[in-house]
């Protein structure tokens, strides 16, 4: 049976960088869902015209509560007006939640490393705060590449990492001063290091670009990586 369309209320817009936007809707008979999950958000013009777009949810479930990360795209139908132009009390509407492969439970014990690219980072996000929700001491792991410092996203809450969480930034066109890795694209070096924590049991999200993605898993796996742990979600 097709997942119902709800009325979602906006109710909260942050800034993570210059143009991308953390989104609170309030969702009333929202069912719940698990870190890492996405959702449909509709659009309806005055005329009738609809678009949909799916998002990742940014924070583990919170009531009625849903929380999306959004990138504008250029040229887009819906993003744009998303991150910018919805005003705070205005609806859309909103179905989920989807997907089941690409999650992290409360109860999984294993090590976990986490690869995100630019906006990719927020399903993953929902995942360390799941993590830390559920005072989890299995082993996690954030690689987060990004072109520059002004791209990185929850910069503030990803400083404080804790015991159970190692958080890492991979610059690719600008790296801050003083730092120990010259500004690329992400390399095989990037990996092995965080690789040595997981054990044979432990698994590997990846999100991010297409692109990002697919190299990405192929660096996992040029290292010894198992792809059978290798669980990925890409767009664009």
């Amino acid at each position: 049976m097709p997942l119902p369309w709800r009325t979602a209320r906006l109710v909260g817009r942050e800034d993570q960088t210059a143009t991308a936007r953390t989104l609170v809707f309030d969702a009333p008979g929202w069912p719940g869902h698990l870190a890492g999950q996405h959702l449909d958000v509709r659009l309806t013009a005055d005329d009738g015209y609809q678009a949909a777009r799916s998002y990742s949810l940014a924070a583990p479930a919170d009531g009625d509560r849903v929380e999306l990360g959004v990138q504008p795209v250029s040229g887009g139908e819906v993003s744009p007006y998303l991150a910018d132009d919805l005003r705070i009390g205005a609806s859309v509407e909103v179905r989920g939640p989807l997907g089941n492969w690409f999650v992290w439970r409360p109860g999984q014990d294993e090590p976990v490393l986490l690869v995100a690219g630019g906006s990719g980072v927020v399903p993953l996000m929902a995942m360390v705060r799941a993590h830390r929700q559920a005072a989890s001491a299995s082993p996690f792991q954030l690689v987060h590449s990004v072109r520059g410092e002004p791209d990185v996203w929850y910069r503030e809450e990803l400083g404080r990492p804790g015991p159970a969480l190692d958080v890492r930034f991979l610059y690719t066109r600008q790296a801050p001063s003083g730092g120990t890795r010259a500004a690329g694209r992400l390399m095989a070096a990037d990996l092995e290091p965080v690789l040595e924590r997981l054990t044979p049991a432990g698994t590997v999200h990846v999100c991010g670009p297409t692109r990002f993605v697919e190299a990405a898993a192929d660096l996992l796996t040029s290292v010894g990586q198992d792809p059978a742990t290798i669980r990925t979600e890409r767009f664009g």
